[in-house]
């Protein structure tokens, strides 16, 4: 840069002998002035560039990581929508449904019983009815959430997940069936006792000739 300035320079003094010794000096020195700031201004565009380049690669490099971390979550997150066979043919999702029906079977039989048997009032057979029908509704409620731990699109978790929840709802089944069975027991128990009680009060009857 020096030598181009100096030629420049040279060929200045050359080009214009008529002027002044002190005006071609001011000149001179001016134009050097003025390249020099021109070049300067070109390094300070060069090293702009240079910046906005690496900035623009780092932005780019982002982008495509973060677009690529996107997918990648979006196709885990597309998979826990998903049901694996393992989940499916989990032994336990059999034992609900065989529960849900036992439920429902002994429910129907034993209340069929008591109200046919005599041994219950109207009352009493109105609060029996209440409480079957409040257990199979909670049981309908744990079939409906088997049917979104098993069912495509419905539910975000992995099969660890999807397992547990049927073990979960497992635990609630059974726990209803053997509340159903203790609860029919119960009134089993209950009603043998008053039907011991009415036939002794009636042989009583017969034997002191008692009319009913």
């Amino acid at each position: 840069m020096k030598k181009i300035l100096l030629i420049i320079f040279l060929f200045i003094l050359g080009a214009a002998p008529t002027l002044p010794a002190r005006a071609q000096t001011a000149e001179v020195t001016q134009l050097i002035l003025n390249i020099e700031k021109l070049d300067e201004l070109r390094k300070i565009l060069e090293e702009l560039k240079k910046g906005y380049e690496i900035l623009f690669k780092g932005y780019t490099t982002i982008r495509d990581l973060s677009k690529g971390n996107f997918k990648l979550h979006e196709a885990f997150l597309d998979g826990l929508l998903q049901v694996s066979p393992a989940v499916k043919n989990y032994a336990r999702v059999k034992d609900i449904i065989e529960a849900q029906l036992a439920l429902i079977k002994e429910y129907r039989q034993a209340y069929q019983r008591f109200s046919s048997g005599g041994s219950f009032s109207k009352q009493e057979l109105t609060y029996m009815q209440d409480v079957y029908t409040k257990l199979i509704a909670k049981s309908l409620g744990d079939l409906d959430a088997l049917t979104t731990v098993l069912t495509a699109k419905k539910l975000r978790a992995s099969d660890d997940e999807r397992l547990k929840a049927i073990d979960g709802i497992y635990e609630d089944m059974t726990d209803k069936l053997s509340f159903l069975r203790h609860f029919n027991s119960n009134a089993s128990v209950l009603a043998v006792q008053r039907e011991n009680e009415k036939n002794e009060a009636q042989t009583m009857q017969k034997i002191f000739g008692i009319e009913p």
